[in-house]
Order: structure tokens, then C-alpha cells, then sequence
């Protein structure tokens, strides 16, 4: 009767090793539970080819390998890239604060978080920004951007359009209470500005703030609440005449950090009398970037620049207003926003002035030397 024989158990066999290589299925189909006689010399045969196939795959298999890690290691740099600051930008950035950067969560497509675009800041340099939403309160946000960015000044706001009640002096109240204090800044209504609505020829409901040339009651409150929180009145998407009544009532109340929201963009189209009334009252003027690329935007620049300098470095803010898809980066677009200005004669003390030193003191933080 032919030889039989199971098959080795040794952990250091053949066997073995099969059992602990990844290609299982091979080990059943070329080592049968027992050998028999003649089988013996077959099945060894066997084996050995399926091992030399096994070898001349183990090449192929350490490319795939290697392609995979490569893969995996670019995908970690480009990662870890976008939150890196752009050298060429460094200089421009540093120390620099942007109060107008829009971001995600939010109800139309943005560009970024608001937890990525304060990495980002922080990574390019940058001393704070202002998270800032159109509907949804953002001093939250601002309490985990601050996490995630340790070091960075990260601020939110309130805009008082229709989903926070309008001119709503309790949601102004509420902002102050949200853990952290980071609530800073507070819009007197944008998209559903009342100047807004009619500029756009829409029609629906609407956010007052005066009638007849004078202001509501509910908006004399809420400065009453901007004033004994020290908060940031900005004017909003309210017309340039309203602008000047809030402006003179934030006086009159002891507010004492004021903007108007890019004065010269509409719905606003405020005009240089108007920048100057504004200055006068004791408030910045923001001018923002926006896109770069859009038609008209090397015009506007120009005009920029001009009221820049009739007005006074001093006297403006420059901010971003970036975050909305297909624009650039919050960081990387106030970066090119700070060279195009520089690029039309403004020095670079003057665009530190305004980009570092006036959004400071808007938002009441100490002076620092860069």
C-alpha cells in the first residue's frame, strides 16, 4: 500500500508558510491535506512553481505598493499645504487681520470652513480675522476656530437680517453670552437691508432701521447694547444716509468702534463726503477685495486707491470679503488685494496701517510690533 502522510505541521514549514501568506487560496489548491506515494514528487513541484510565481509578483506587488504610499504622501502634502501660508505672501500677511472673511457652515456654497480658514490665517501669519455669516451668528464658530488655531485672534458677529428678528436687541444680548466672548462685531442688517431689497428691485420682506430720516426705536436699542458690550457697529448693506444716522447715534451712545461696510460697493456707493461725514463721526472705512478678476475690478481698484488717499490711510480698513466659491482663498486673495494696492503707489507702511494697525484697533486689541 503506498506511503501516506499528512501534511507538515512544523510553523517553520512550507506549510507555514503558506498558511501566513496573503495568497491563501494558492496554499489549498497546490497542498493537499495528504500526499500519497508518487503524489509526493508532483506535489513538490508543484509547490515550487507556485513559490516561483510567488517571487516573480513580489516586484510588481512592492510598485503597487510604493505607487500607493507615493500616492498617500502627496495627498498628506497637498493637505498639509493648504493650510500653509504662501511665502511670497508672508510679508504681506503677517501681523494682518482680515474682518470680512465668509465661510462654511453657511446656506450658499463657500470656499472653506471657517475651522480651514483659520489654520490658514494663522499658517500665512496672520494675527485675526472676523468670521463673518449673513444669517447665522458666528461667535460659535469663532470659540472652535480659536481651538483649532491656537494663536490666532478669531472673532464672530451677529447680522441682524430676518432669521435673528431684524433690529433685535436680545440677539444682540445673546451674542455677548456665547461661550468665549468672541462675539464681536455686529451688522446692521446686509442681504435683508431694506436698501438692499429695493436696490435689487426684489420684492419681500425687509429690515428697517429708520423711517422718515430718523431711526426706529429697536435700532437706537441695539446701538444701547453695541454700546454697553463695546462691540463693533458695522453699518451693513443700509443705505449711505442711514449709514451716517447710525454712525451719529453710536457717537451720541458712546460706541466706540465703528466701520462702514465697504462703503464704495453697492447697495452702499457711499461717496467721499460721505466717507469723510463718516471719519468725522469717529468710524473706518472698509474697503475689500472681492474678486480680482471679475470685469471692472482693476476700475474699481483705482477708485479704491483714490479715496484711499483723500481720505487718509488712517481713516481705512482693507479686508477680503472672500470665501464664496470660485474666488480665491480668504488669504490668498487679501494677499493680491494688498499687492494690487501697493502696486497703484500705496507704500507699505500705509497698507500695514490699514490691514494691521486699524483693524486692531476696531476690534479693540493692543498695538504689536511685527
Amino acid at each position: 500500500m503506498p506511503l501516506r502522510r499528512r501534511r507538515e505541521t512544523n510553523p517553520d514549514s512550507s506549510s507555514a508558510l503558506f498558511r501566513s501568506h496573503p495568497f491563501k487560496g494558492l496554499e489549498v489548491a497546490l497542498m493537499p491535506d495528504t500526499w500519497q506515494g508518487s503524489e509526493t514528487t508532483t506535489a513538490l513541484q508543484a509547490l515550487n512553481r507556485a513559490r516561483a510565481r510567488l517571487w516573480s509578483l513580489i516586484p510588481s506587488v512592492a510598485v503597487a505598493i510604493a505607487v500607493l504610499l507615493a500616492a498617500d504622501v502627496s495627498g498628506r502634502a497637498g493637505r498639509r499645504d493648504s493650510t500653509q501660508g504662501d511665502d511670497r505672501s508672508a510679508p504681506l500677511l503677517r501681523g494682518a487681520i482680515d474682518i470680512h472673511v465668509h465661510t462654511d457652515p453657511d446656506n450658499v456654497p463657500r470656499s472653506i470652513d471657517g475651522l480651514d480658514a483659520a489654520k490658514m490665517a494663522l499658517a500665512s501669519g496672520m494675527r485675526g480675522i472676523v468670521l463673518k455669516n449673513h444669517y447665522d451668528p458666528t461667535a460659535g464658530l469663532a470659540f472652535l476656530a480659536r481651538k483649532e488655531a491656537p494663536g490666532l485672534e478669531a472673532f464672530g458677529g451677529i447680522d441682524l437680517n430676518l432669521p435673528v428678528g431684524g433690529m433685535n436687541a436680545a440677539a444682540v444680548e445673546h451674542l455677548t453670552q456665547v461661550a468665549g466672548g468672541w462675539g464681536k462685531v455686529v451688522w446692521m442688517s446686509t442681504f435683508d437691508a431694506e436698501n438692499q431689497v429695493r436696490y435689487s428691485k426684489e420684492n419681500r420682506p425687509f429690515v428697517s432701521v429708520a423711517r422718515d430720516g430718523a431711526l426706529l426705536p429697536e435700532t437706537k436699542a441695539v446701538i444701547t447694547a453695541i454700546a454697553r458690550h463695546d462691540l463693533v457697529l458695522a453699518t451693513g448693506h443700509t443705505s449711505a444716509s442711514e449709514a451716517l444716522l447710525l454712525l451719529q447715534e453710536g457717537r451720541r451712545q458712546g460706541v466706540k468702534h465703528m466701520v462702514v461696510t465697504h462703503a464704495m460697493n453697492p447697495p452702499i456707493e457711499m461717496d467721499v463726503a460721505g466717507m469723510r461725514a463718516a471719519v468725522k463721526e469717529g468710524a473706518f472705512i472698509e474697503f475689500v477685495s472681492g474678486g480680482l478678476s471679475e470685469p471692472g475690478a482693476a476700475s474699481r481698484l483705482d477708485r479704491y486707491v483714490a479715496a484711499m488717499r483723500l481720505i487718509g490711510p488712517g481713516s481705512c480698513i482693507a479686508s477680503s470679503d472672500l470665501g464664496q466659491k470660485g474666488n480665491p482663498l480668504p488669504h490668498v486673495g487679501f494677499a493680491a488685494f494688498v499687492q494690487e494696492l501697493q502696486k497703484r503707489g500705496l507704500a507699505a507702511s500705509e497698507t500695514d496701517r490699514m490691514t494691521k494697525e486699524n483693524p486692531a484697533k476696531l476690534l479693540g486689541l493692543r498695538s504689536r510690533q511685527d
